[in-house]
C-alpha cells in the first residue's frame, strides 16, 4: 500500500536518506524543513502520516505536535518523532506532545518502516 509521507526536517541531508529510506516501501515522501513549512505542506495536501523531527528553527517538533493535536482536522495524523535526543524525559515529553510513536536516530530503515505501518494501523482502527 503506498502513503504519503511528510517528512519535517531541518537537515536537507536527513530528508535525502528518509526519502532513500521511504522510497522502496511504497512511500510518497514530501519534504519539510521545520514545523512551519510542515504547516504549510498539510494545508496544501494532507499526508498520511509525518516524520518528525524534534530540534527544529522557527518550530520545533514538540510544538508542532502539539498544535496538530489541538486542530480537529489533524487530531488524529500519525506522526513519528525522530530525534536525536535519546534521554527518556525527551521521549516522555514526545509522547505527552501527541506523538504515536517516538524514534531515535539513526534509525534502520525496518524500523522506521514497520513504524510508520503499526501508526497507520492504529490510526485506522480509531477512525
Amino acid at each position: 500500500m503506498t502513503w504519503s509521507v511528510l517528512v519535517v526536517d531541518d537537515e536537507p541531508m536527513t530528508r535525502t536518506l528518509l526519502q532513500l529510506m521511504l522510497a522502496p516501501a511504497d512511500c510518497e515522501v514530501v519534504e519539510a524543513e521545520d514545523g512551519l513549512d510542515a504547516l504549510e505542506k498539510i494545508e496544501q495536501n494532507m499526508p498520511d502520516v509525518l516524520v518528525l523531527d524534534v530540534m527544529m528553527p522557527r518550530m520545533d517538533g514538540i510544538t508542532l505536535c502539539r498544535v496538530l493535536r489541538e486542530e480537529s482536522r489533524t487530531a488524529v495524523l500519525p506522526i513519528i518523532l525522530l530525534s536525536a535526543k535519546t534521554n527518556p524525559e525527551s521521549v516522555q515529553e514526545g509522547l505527552l506532545a501527541g506523538a504515536n510513536k517516538y524514534l531515535t536516530k539513526p534509525v534502520a530503515r525496518h524500523d522506521l518502516v514497520a513504524s510508520i505501518e503499526e501508526v497507520m494501523a492504529a490510526t485506522a482502527v480509531r477512525r
